[in-house]
């Protein structure tokens, strides 16, 4: 009796072992937004030719705030959508995505935060991981893309932010995004 107790205590330590190496990692959600930052002061007469539209206008709305500030900068930046319970950048959405990379190279001292969203259905637990996994994916192709992933930051809204209430598929579409908010530093 003792030895089969023996040959059992290390087969079931080495099963525990790969049951518990092999259980999925758990995903960082972020649920509360960064704090946004103060404006920093103007840059050098070179900075500004590089990015005249963001410069023009941080210089004529210096009694804003931060959040207003970013609400006005991020007009060049178009948000993509996703399709039911997936997380990666459909086709359609490439090219509004690349058109966003080209403005955040066009103004580089500007930082985004990337805002995943989704629709109704699902649990508000299951809805967190998956606005984190397509945020996740947006900020992965804006890195391919050359944009630095210090200038990216991430949050999940889940579906706590929807636009549209309805119970149509119309509507379910126009709450599974991702927002794309410009912050200035």
């Amino acid at each position: 009796m003792m030895s089969r107790l023996r040959m059992y205590v290390p087969v079931i330590v080495l099963l525990s072992i790969f049951v518990l190496w092999g259980c999925p990692k758990k995903a960082e959600v972020t649920t509360a937004p960064e704090p946004q930052k103060e404006a920093a002061p103007a840059p050098a007469k070179e900075e500004q030719k590089a990015a005249p539209m963001q410069e023009q206008v941080t210089t004529e709305m210096p009694a804003q705030a931060p959040i207003e500030r970013a609400a006005t900068v991020s007009a060049g930046l178009q948000p993509i959508y996703f399709d039911f319970d997936k997380s990666f950048v459909r086709d359609d959405a490439r090219s509004v995505m690349k058109a966003n990379a080209e403005w955040l190279k066009a103004n580089p001292k500007v930082k985004i935060r990337i805002e995943g969203n989704c629709d109704e259905r699902g649990t508000k637990e299951y809805n967190q991981a998956l606005g984190q996994r397509r945020a996740t994916s947006a900020k992965k192709y804006f890195t391919d893309m050359g944009i630095s992933a210090k200038r990216i930051s991430l949050i999940s809204y889940g579906k706590e932010k929807s636009v549209c209430s309805e119970h149509t598929e119309d509507c379910w579409q126009k709450n599974r995004k991702d927002d794309f908010v410009a912050l200035t530093e």
